[in-house]
């Protein structure tokens, strides 16, 4: 028995092996690429969220400070990691630093308030009244009574990805005492 076929069909071209082999290899290129650029993209963005959050929040503990410590009627106790500050009323105010939470508290009326999270070190200085005569800077001290300017240091860092990444430092902030 023998096959008649109606009409003969026309070939239709088909992709060869080598054809396949290379469509499959520029498109995997180019997934990879993408796919990298998606991982570089969120980890930046992951990144900048981190940086924004650290700076807003350094920037508020700045001022949160820096309004209490000019408005205070002098300095009661000094350490590297803490300071009492009172003000007109009798009222006392303490920031203390510490290290194995890595935060720093403000404790105004026995309430505390945390201002920073994520502290790596933070120190602060104190200066005396009088200025160099023909400058700007202040003598270091130690003596509460004698201060006049305070200063305080911090860096604090956020993870990325289970990594250290972001690192908001505030080199120098001084404030003098108004009174």
């Amino acid at each position: 028995m023998q096959l008649i076929y109606p009409k003969a069909k026309k070939w239709r071209r088909a992709l060869t092996l080598v054809e396949t082999l290379v469509a499959v290899g520029i498109s995997s290129m180019a997934f990879a690429v993408l796919a990298a650029f998606a991982f570089y993209s969120g980890r930046s963005f992951a990144a900048i969220g981190n940086y924004v959050d650290l700076d807003n929040t350094s920037r508020k503990a700045v001022d949160v400070m820096t309004k209490e410590i000019r408005e205070a009627a002098g300095l009661s106790d000094y350490q590297t990691n803490s300071l009492t500050i009172t003000n007109f009323d009798g009222i006392s105010t303490q920031y203390i630093y510490d290290p194995a939470g890595q935060t720093l508290t403000r404790v105004k009326d026995a309430i505390p308030t945390v201002l920073l999270t994520g502290c790596d070190n933070l120190e602060f200085h104190i200066y005396q009244r009088a200025p160099n005569p023909g400058t700007n800077s202040f003598n270091p001290t130690t003596d509460t009574a004698q201060c006049k300017l305070i200063e305080m240091k911090w860096r604090c860092s956020r993870l990325l990805l289970g990594q250290k990444a972001n690192t908001e430092t505030v080199q120098t902030a001084q404030v003098v005492i108004r009174n």
